[in-house]
């Protein structure tokens, strides 16, 4: 990745969405471009107007964690925009190289059998285990009955079926929702390691076939792991509503768990049952055609 390009990007992005309105900046004069002026967030973040417009043509390299802060705070960053903006200054200074973990095995990592096992101990809900590139890398009996479509051959990828199988539209009813969060995630993880090779070829791959996917890419968005609702139409048990919890592998650097639960006493948790008793039987059978986009 060129991380002038990306840090210019990025800095440009922000600023375009923040209105004068909600930074509390006197408007004065008409306005050729969305959000603030360089000026402005100039002003709010405390250095010259020259410096700024130094820093948003992508020369991070050597700014202090207080401009950072400071910036962020004019730019008004969330907690994943203002660690993106980070990561994105230690590329810059050639830090996250030296600090990246040493991978094992960079494309088909091994799953520890004590993962495994603990997978295998979670019972009833979903839970899955995927890497920075969204491989899917491991899935208890649940996880792999409520991504069996997913699992079409070699290592299933979340991101790929989300962006060029026809049938993530029909797993996923509010399809435009997931794909904003798949492609978050991705780039909140070439910001984290914008060295690794393999993430570069899935972005290329991505950019190249799914015009959806080099959209939505360009508007820099990222985003955290963490909690929260997904909406699922599962091909046997109909429409499901699950709560999720993520959680980094602190053994696996890159790779989150993310467990599904229903809420209880609802048609959602009556659903969930019924595809527990459905996996028992069905696991490796009984899935629907595939489609490719092209």
């Amino acid at each position: 990745m060129d991380n002038r390009a990306e840090v210019r990007e990025f800095l440009t992005s922000r600023r375009a969405k923040i209105t004068p309105e909600r930074a509390h900046v006197p408007q004065a004069g008409r306005r050729r471009v969305p959000g603030l002026r360089r000026g402005e967030v100039a002003a709010l973040a405390g250095v010259s107007v020259e410096y700024y417009t130094k820093l948003e043509r992508g020369a991070l390299g050597g700014v202090s964690a207080g401009v950072l802060d400071a910036l962020a705070r004019a730019l008004q960053l969330d907690d994943a925009e203002r660690a993106h903006l980070f990561h994105l200054a230690q590329a810059a200074d050639g830090t996250t190289a030296a600090m990246r973990p040493r991978r094992r095995e960079p494309r088909s990592p091994a799953v520890r059998p004590s993962l495994r096992w603990a997978l295998d101990a979670i019972t009833t809900g979903p839970a899955i285990v995927a890497n920075s590139r969204s491989d899917l890398v491991a899935a208890n009996l649940l996880g792999r009955a409520l991504y069996t479509d997913v699992y079409t051959g070699g290592v299933p990828n979340l991101i790929r079926f989300t962006f060029l199988d026809a049938a993530a539209h029909r797993l996923y009813p509010q399809w435009a929702h997931a794909a904003d969060m798949c492609v978050a995630n991705l780039r909140t993880a070439v910001g984290c390691d914008p060295f690794d090779r393999a993430l570069q070829e899935l972005v290329g791959e991505l950019s190249t076939r799914s015009d959806e996917f080099r959209r939505r890419w360009g508007s820099h968005d990222v985003r955290i792991h963490g909690g929260g609702v997904k909406t699922f139409h599962h091909h046997v048990v109909g429409d499901l509503s699950l709560a999720y919890e993520s959680l980094d592998l602190q053994a696996e650097p890159g790779h989150v768990l993310t467990i599904f639960s229903a809420e209880p006493g609802t048609p959602h948790a009556d659903a969930l049952a019924l595809l527990a008793s459905w996996a028992v039987t069905h696991e490796t059978s009984d899935r629907p055609q595939r489609t490719e986009i092209h």
